[in-house]
């Protein structure tokens, strides 16, 4: 479904302090927490958990003058027990009060949630004393009024949490929210596998290999003397001066269009000292810019280092 690029008002309301109020909600298991932890990084107040009847209350403490809060998102489902079926009328008052909450419903086929809860070993909501397909089928009843009046219908079948916050920043941002992009620079072992989420992606295994010392084997990049090593012969601070050139600039375009998350990626054999240490290097570089949330990740650090 086509969203507005601004939320919607009724006709004649007095304008609220609230510009923009997204009720998330939709099928457990179908990556609502993801959302949100989207909207939180764009600089969206978030709430998890919200039960309906409290939605009325927090959107009138945000339009209330005084509030500093322009932008929020919550989620609303079916944990919140019974009250959930009334979520549709409030949000019918809502709108009569002058503020039409814009709603992102998230589904996804049913072999795709019964796997989610068998990884994640957590009990469907709806599935007490039952089974969770039973619960998931309780679910979409309960759902079909929502879905129907949806904003945004985004079904999350083979999306994994990047490329679902891809999609929330292309269709559901809106282009005027002023959102600091969140970063995420990780490390990976390409003998591991190419990471499936990455937008940037960097080579680093011509740099020398720490893994051949063997007093270095067992450390990581996160050990200075592993940094020291790679950089011997002044290799690492030549990749930063052409690194850090190439990153100041492709960030921000990044930034110019609208894009709320970029995951960049540095590869080197095992994913345990060379893409490490570099990785650490930028998060760090970039935590102390201006317009940037950013995270390190470190996908095959904990692996055995092995021997060659």
């Amino acid at each position: 479904m086509t969203a507005p690029s601004e939320p919607r008002r009724a006709a004649g309301a007095e304008p609220a302090l609230l510009t923009d109020l997204v009720v998330i909600t939709g099928f457990s298991g179908a990556g609502k927490s993801t959302a949100m932890q989207f909207f939180e990084d764009a600089g969206y107040f978030c709430v998890d958990n919200l039960p309906p009847e409290m939605l009325r209350s927090l959107a009138e403490l945000f339009m209330h003058e005084g509030s500093k809060v322009e932008r929020a998102a919550v989620v609303s489902d079916v944990r919140g027990g019974e009250p959930f079926e009334h979520l549709a009328e409030i949000l019918e008052e809502l709108e009569e009060a002058g503020v039409q909450p814009r709603i992102l419903f998230l589904e996804a086929d049913i072999q795709t949630l019964l796997t989610r809860f068998k990884e994640t070993r957590r009990r469907h909501p709806l599935a007490v004393g039952g089974s969770v397909a039973s619960g998931i089928a309780e679910e979409r009843d309960l759902l079909q009024p929502l879905r129907e009046r949806a904003d945004w219908v985004i079904d999350t079948t083979g999306l994994d949490a990047g490329v679902l916050r891809r999609k929330l920043a292309d269709q559901v941002l809106p282009t005027e929210a002023p959102a600091r992009m969140a970063v995420t620079f990780t490390s990976f072992g390409h003998k591991h596998g190419p990471p499936r989420d990455a937008d940037l992606a960097f080579d680093v295994r011509f740099l020398p290999n720490p893994h051949y010392e063997t007093d270095l084997r067992p450390l990581t990049g996160l050990d200075d003397r592993v940094v020291a090593y790679i950089n011997r012969g002044g290799e690492l601070d030549q990749l930063y001066e052409h690194l850090e050139p190439l990153l100041d600039y492709l960030l921000p375009q990044y930034v110019r269009e609208g894009k709320a998350h970029l995951v960049v990626a540095i590869g080197c054999t095992g994913g345990r000292h060379r893409s490490v240490a570099i990785a650490e290097h930028l998060a760090s570089l970039y935590r102390r810019r201006d317009g940037y949330l950013v995270e390190v990740a470190h996908r095959d650090v904990d692996r055995s280092p092995g021997r060659r």
